[in-house]
């Protein structure tokens, strides 16, 4: 279904919808509204199986009015927020969003990826985004520790991703998600890969510097277990994915490794859960082409807009943005239904 997103004019275009959002200098703004939030938020170590462990950040909602003994006690709702690659729980999408989850209601958990934030001491071995289960276990760990809550997810790019691939295997993994969202979630991401290189190269020199960023920090972390010294000097993403992937990620093909985490053609057939993605036409990340090779299940809703960039929806300096609005209210009539 196709949504209106009208930014004000200085705020339209793929580019600024992409870029903006995440300036550094709006760092200040983000954190001052937000600041109720990361002032109650606490760290948790989640025990995810198989001796993983993943980094969250929890943030009960504040206090709320005790009902009478007459009047129907409402379960809280819990929100699981994932950053894309190369982001963190301290990402200024996961701030706003988490921000505006937090005042109106939600208890509020910021999930870091392996090797994301300062995390790369946890788990001896790298990322990869084929990685499931470590962050089924993350979500099964959080049902564990907050069984009276009603579950929630929400991701960005990669995390969003990874969220509607979570909500699929909530089922079989004996997790009950009340209604998982992806925003501007990787559809192919072979395809994806093309789209940077044939875009504009900012986008591709920036995942690079944010990529060697993480390696270094893996070297030092593990001193004497990695080498990166070739590809720190490759700045090739493609290069870059193939050493990686056919070295440590336990893939012989990068075709293997992309088809692994893609969420087009069946792989969410069977979906279950109530589930969103929100995307634009002009993702310039995303190609929007890959939306017709979704499978259709009725548990899944599909918003597209003209505009809105790559995780972008962009339409306020200081206050929530369209999407955190839309998935404010998406998460809300769940909770509610």
């Amino acid at each position: 279904m196709h949504e209106d997103f009208t930014p004000p004019r200085w705020l339209r275009g793929a580019h600024v919808q992409s870029i903006l959002p995440s300036l550094p200098l709006r760092r200040a703004l983000v954190e001052r509204r937000a600041r109720p939030l990361l002032t109650a938020s606490r760290e948790l170590i989640l025990d995810c199986g198989d001796g993983v462990r993943l980094q969250a950040f929890f943030s009960p909602a504040p206090a709320v009015r005790t009902r009478g003994p007459e009047e129907p006690q409402d379960r809280r709702a819990l929100a699981v927020l994932l950053h894309g690659w190369e982001g963190s729980a301290q990402s200024l999408y996961v701030l706003s969003l988490a921000q505006t989850l937090h005042e109106n209601g939600f208890d509020v958990v910021r999930l870091n990826l392996r090797d994301h934030g300062d995390t790369h001491h946890l788990n001896k071995e790298l990322f990869h985004s084929c990685r499931l289960p470590e962050v089924v276990g993350a979500v099964r760990r959080l049902q564990f520790l907050f069984p009276a809550h009603l579950l929630t997810l929400a991701g960005f790019s990669l995390g969003g991703n990874f969220m509607l691939r979570v909500a699929a295997a909530a089922p079989g993994a004996g997790i009950e998600v009340t209604h998982a969202v992806g925003v501007s979630p990787v559809l192919d991401p072979a395809n994806c890969l093309d789209a940077m290189e044939r875009g504009w190269s900012l986008y591709h020199d920036y995942f690079v510097r944010k990529w060697l960023r993480s390696l270094r920090l893996k070297q030092r972390a593990w001193p004497g277990e990695f080498t990166f010294d070739d590809l720190i000097s490759s700045r090739n993403l493609r290069e870059m994915t193939q050493e990686l992937v056919l070295r440590h990620a336990g893939y012989d093909d990068v075709d293997d490794y992309f088809r692994g985490y893609a969420i087009t053609e069946d792989r969410l057939a069977d979906l279950v859960v109530p589930s969103t993605l929100i995307t634009a036409l002009d993702d310039p990340i995303i190609p929007a082409g890959d939306l017709s090779r979704l499978a259709k299940p009725s548990a899944l809703k599909v918003i597209v807009t003209e505009t809105g960039g790559h995780c972008g929806f962009f339409d306020s300096l200081t206050g929530p943005g369209w999407a955190d609005r839309l998935i404010l209210r998406e998460l809300q009539q769940s909770a509610a239904a």
